[in-house]
């Protein structure tokens, strides 16, 4: 089971960052990395990001390679049972799948950040007629997922930080579609939850 994780994760950022971002890269010539490198929200939301899955790779190698140091991550002993560990395997399983599926209904629109510069269409289809960010919801099912899995101080600050940070997040998105798609997105928040 250790391995599995670590090597789950690893899929886990192949399937849903590296993979589409060549496959978009190729089919369209643009990149769709666009969060910016610099002391803006959005840049320091990127870090964050980064820091929440560099953490999460963190506590995988510690469970993989070294489990006699899991000590040091904090493990909360009385979350520890059977039952939990299969509910978070599910969560983990069942955030690839919806975060796959809505990367693939956005299509071309799809893009990690927002670029002024790079107009895309509103998608209103499939997953995105229940939720607005159906993709940052399977990200923060993935995070409840590993907590359930290894319950301890790390996870738990990792999901915490992530809700937080894709909070943030789609609200800095909400404004930017506003002033991108006008009326037709407007109608689309009154119509569509946030989350679910």
């Amino acid at each position: 089971m250790s391995f599995y994780l670590l090597m789950f994760f690893i899929a886990y950022v192949v399937l849903t960052m590296l993979l589409p971002r060549w496959r978009m890269k190729r089919a369209t010539g643009q990149e769709v990395f666009v969060v910016p490198r610099d002391d803006s929200a959005q840049g320091f939301i990127g870090l964050i990001f980064k820091l929440l899955f560099g953490l999460a790779f963190v506590v995988l190698a510690v469970h993989g390679f070294a489990p006699q140091w899991e000590g040091i991550l904090l493990p909360a002993d009385f979350l520890q049972n059977e039952t939990l560990c299969w509910v978070g395997l599910s969560l983990l399983h069942i955030s690839l799948l919806l975060v796959l599926v809505a990367q693939a209904q956005m299509a071309a629109s799809w893009r990690v950040g927002f670029d002024e510069k790079q107009k895309t269409e509103l998608v209103q289809n499939g997953l995105f007629l229940y939720s607005r960010n159906p993709v940052f919801l399977g990200m923060l099912l993935t995070m409840l997922g590993l907590f359930f899995v290894l319950p301890n101080a790390l996870t738990l600050l990792s999901m915490v930080m992530t809700w937080v940070v894709l909070q943030i997040q789609v609200r800095m998105e909400e404004e930017y579609l506003s002033k991108a798609h006008g009326a037709p997105y407007l109608d689309y928040l009154g119509r569509v939850r946030r989350w679910c």
